[in-house]
């Protein structure tokens, strides 16, 4: 299920991309040929970026691609692993919340002060402002439901299930994958 999820945000992720390097192409071209500019497309460019990498954020989450330090880590003993992937997990959890949270009182303000982009477009803000909420709300959902999870692990003692599902992966791990990835492509 998340990962079926974690690949449809991808793909979102992938073609908001896609479009905005055709319309930052079609709005090159046109200036430098026939100088004319459709004007917007650096505005498009930022609410993608916030977007996308709001997005982003959940596609990493459930592909446990967030970058840790994981140095010590493996060196630990499975308990204290079993610890540390709790507690990352469980932050990480809480700052969904306050990014959520945040963004929410950001929205509140926009629609209070009608605010729009300071460009050509005159864009209201609470339009940009609302996708990119909704993609930090579902960073925050599967980042809390993963903590809830972990923290059902940790309590039942289940350190080895912990472990498996919560700790960085290991270049080995990732090596793997990216052999799998390949041989799936041909």
């Amino acid at each position: 299920m998340l990962n079926v999820l974690s690949k449809i945000l991808g793909c979102v992720f992938g073609y908001m991309c896609l479009a905005l390097s055709v319309l930052v192409s079609a709005e090159t071209i046109m200036r430098k040929v026939f100088d004319f500019s459709i004007q917007g497309a650096d505005e498009l460019g930022g609410y993608t970026l916030a977007i996308g990498s709001s997005l982003a954020f959940s596609v990493a989450l459930v592909g446990r691609n967030h970058m840790r330090i994981d140095i010590l880590h493996f060196r630990m003993p499975g308990k204290v692993q079993g610890v540390l992937n709790w507690l990352a997990i469980l932050l990480l959890g809480l700052f969904g919340l306050l990014l959520a949270w945040t963004t929410y009182g950001i929205i509140r303000d926009t629609i209070a002060y009608r605010s729009t982009a300071p460009t050509p477009w005159a864009t209201p803000l609470v339009y940009p402002q609302s996708a990119w909420y909704a993609a930090l709300t579902i960073f925050a959902a599967l980042a809390v439901a993963l903590a809830v999870k972990a923290t059902v692990l940790l309590v039942s003692g289940r350190f080895a299930e912990l472990n498996r599902d919560f700790q960085p992966k290991a270049a080995k791990e990732e090596l793997e994958k990216e052999l799998e990835d390949i041989a799936a492509r041909r």
